[in-house]
Order: structure tokens, then sequence, then C-alpha cells
């Protein structure tokens, strides 16, 4: 059997609306309070008595950090920010895509308005990171034309992977309205139409989570905890974060775990065979081994990446998930892929001695709030995300995490 591996500034809100501070020293204590507790400890989901905003993976302080180091040339963010602008997603000669049906089957097949719509939201995120860094209007601007041009259309997801894809495109679209509406001085008329196509064609899609793979849940509430904060809707960040706990202790095993990983309720997997041939056909568990990283490291790197943006949000909004077993399970997540993308021999009980790489660029969020905050030793999630740097976007809910969290002590 092998050895498993081994103060940061007040937030803006809203006019008149107090700020929240979170010291390094409550932090830590957090760390120590989560990690003595143990994953079985009593769960304190709650939302803010009041949100933070901008607060969708990305905090005012945050951009403010991320400006003022673009501003100054400093690396790794100036050539964050020049691989960005370069992209087509900044191009101020988009024409969104929209329409009122999106249908999408397995592996976007049929992909009727798919692509299109995960990229023009994408585009709408870039758009106002663009606007906030450069203070150019004409992104701004861009960027409300694409939510505009979405809000006047959709009206349904279809097809077997809509759940998927809403979980997406809903990911991406917060996070453009957050930064628009909270720092953005000009106006936005169809804001309260963007709203509404939030609450009514993405959030109903989402909220109640999937049986599916791990990744689904996963990216299906990290949209829905981020259109929650941007709705102020409290009943639904409840919900998203409490399915949020359960699918990250079912999707990261931790040998605290026992002897078979944690799972699902809804998913009935009730004996050990069921298990293992929900993980992918592995039957040895070690610490930091995900549901599915015996798939593929594409897929993983999906269900690492909205674990850490849902961690995020949740530390913006005041509760630091990253102090407990949220933040153990999502370092271990790191560094056991991170090892092996880095190059690390596969052992033959593991996935059978060979494993489909390609991580993507997922690594940024984590590893700045464990390693950079936390002060946690993270040699190969380090080794990896220094590599990979500046990180750009996996056209699906990535995008730009160099920039916006790459050693950003914010």
């Amino acid at each position: 059997m092998p050895v498993p591996p081994a103060p940061v500034q007040a937030v803006r809100r809203r006019p008149g609306r107090p700020a929240l501070l979170l010291t390094v020293a409550a932090a830590t204590a957090a760390l120590v309070v989560g990690f003595l507790s143990g994953p079985g400890a009593p769960r304190a989901e709650a939302a803010p008595a009041t949100f933070t905003h901008p607060g969708v993976a990305v905090s005012q302080d945050q951009l403010d950090f991320a400006r003022a180091k673009v501003n100054a040339g400093a690396q790794p963010w100036k050539g964050a920010y020049d691989q960005m602008m370069a992209s087509g997603y900044a191009s101020l000669s988009r024409t969104a895509k929209p329409r009122a049906t999106v249908e999408c089957g397995s592996y976007s097949n049929p992909n009727n308005g798919c692509t299109d719509e995960r990229e023009d939201a994408i585009a709408a995120y870039t758009d106002a990171l663009a606007w906030y860094i450069t203070r150019d209007e004409r992104y701004a601007k861009k960027s409300i034309e694409l939510m505009d041009a979405w809000s006047a259309t959709i009206t349904s997801h279809t097809n077997s992977n809509a759940p998927l894809q809403t979980g997406w495109a809903g990911s991406s679209w917060p996070k453009a309205a957050e930064i628009i509406t909270y720092t953005y001085t000009g106006t936005w008329p169809n804001s309260a139409r963007f709203s509404t196509m939030l609450r009514n064609v993405y959030l109903p899609q989402v909220i109640n989570g999937s049986n599916s793979n791990g990744n689904w849940e996963l990216s299906m509430m990290e949209a829905a905890v981020g259109i929650s904060v941007f709705l102020e809707d409290k009943t639904s960040y409840d919900k998203a974060l409490a399915k949020f706990r359960t699918r990250t202790a079912a999707y990261v095993y931790l040998a605290s775990d026992g002897t078979v990983p944690k799972t699902v309720p809804s998913q009935n997997l009730d004996t050990t065979a069921k298990i293992v041939s929900y993980w992918q056909g592995q039957s040895t568990f070690v610490t930091g081994l995900t549901q599915e990283t015996c798939r593929d490291f594409t897929h993983t790197g999906y269900g690492i990446s909205a674990i850490s943006h849902i961690a995020e949000t949740s530390r913006i909004q005041g509760q630091d998930l990253y102090g407990t077993d949220v933040g153990e399970r999502l370092r271990q997540a790191l560094g056991f892929q991170s090892k092996y993308q880095r190059g690390e021999a596969v052992p033959s009980w593991l996935c059978g001695g060979s494993l489909n790489l390609g991580l993507g660029p997922v690594t940024e969020v984590g590893y700045n709030a464990l390693h950079n905050r936390l002060g946690i030793a993270m040699t190969n999630t380090q080794a990896l995300t220094e590599q990979n740097r500046p990180a750009g976007s996996n056209n699906l809910f990535v995008a730009w995490e160099t920039l916006t969290h790459g050693d950003n002590p914010s």
C-alpha cells in the first residue's frame, strides 16, 4: 500500500455598507480550528449579513493590486495583462452571438450556441477586467453590450449537457457583472434584465446540483454561488454552499475519510464496488486523489478550479473555507495532481500506471490562498504554477488568473 503524500485589506462594498476586515492571524486561527475539528465538524453555511461587491472570485482590493502591478510594468502581472489584451476575448470589434435556446449534447455535440455562449461570457469578463485596469470605458461598454445581447435573447438550455453548459457560462457572467455594476461609473440601463436572465434562465438549471461526475456539480455550484452573490440571494447562496461542501468532500479523498471516499447521499453509492466504479476503477485511495484523476487531468482540473473559485468567493464574503477541510482537500488535490503533471513517474497502483495529463490553468487561486496567504508549503503546486505563468483561459470558465490572483496578497 502506498504512503499518502505527505493582514488583508477591507473590501469595498456598496456606498454606506460596512466592510469586513480579515487578518492573517484570523485566517491562520481558522486553519488550525479547521484541521483540529476535522471534516466531520459542524458546518456553518450562512450567507453574509451584507454581501461584498465586487465579490465573485475577485475582490476590489485584488483588482486594485493587479492594476497597480500592471501600471508599474511588474511581472508576472504585466505579461498576464498583455496576454489577455492580445486575446480575441478583449477585441472591441467582437460581435455577440446570442441564441434563444442553447442546445448542448454530450461533448457539445450538437453545439448550437454552446461555444458562442461560453466565449461571449468570458469576453464580457475579460472586457470588465480590461475596463478596470485601463479605465478605458470602451471596454466597459463592450462588456455591457455582450451581457445585454444575451439577456435580451436567451430563454433556455437544452440537451444532455445543459446543466454543465449553464454552469460554465453562468460562472463567467456574474464575474463580469460584479465588476461593471460596482466599479463602472457609466450607466447600464438593462442591468435589471440581466439579473432576470440569471435568476430565471441560469439559477434554476444549476441550483439543485447533479449526480453526474463531480466536476459537473462543482461547476454548477460555482455558477450558483456567483449568481447568488450578484442577486444578493441568501437562500440560494446557502443552498449552493451546502451542496458544494458535500460534493468537495466526495470529490477529493483524504486518508481521514476512512478506507473509501465519502459519497453524495443522492448517488446511492452504497457498496465499495460502486464507489470504485464511480472513481474510474481506482481501488487504492490516497490523500489528494480525486474522483476523476483516473479519467483525465483535464476534467479533474475543472473540479479543482471550481473548488478554488467558490472558496475564494466565500472568503471575500466573510467565510474563509480555506481554513476548513475544503482548504485541506484543495491543497492536497493541487499537490497530488501537480506532482504528476510535472512528470513524476506514475506508479502501477495509480490508474493502472497511466495518466491522461492536461490539468489546465487552474492552480493560481488555490496556490495564492493557501501558500501566499496562509504560508503553507506547496512545493509541486508552486513549481507548476510558476512554470505555467501567465495562466490564460481554458475557454470554458477559467480566465486570466495570474493577472487577478498571482501572488496577490489582498
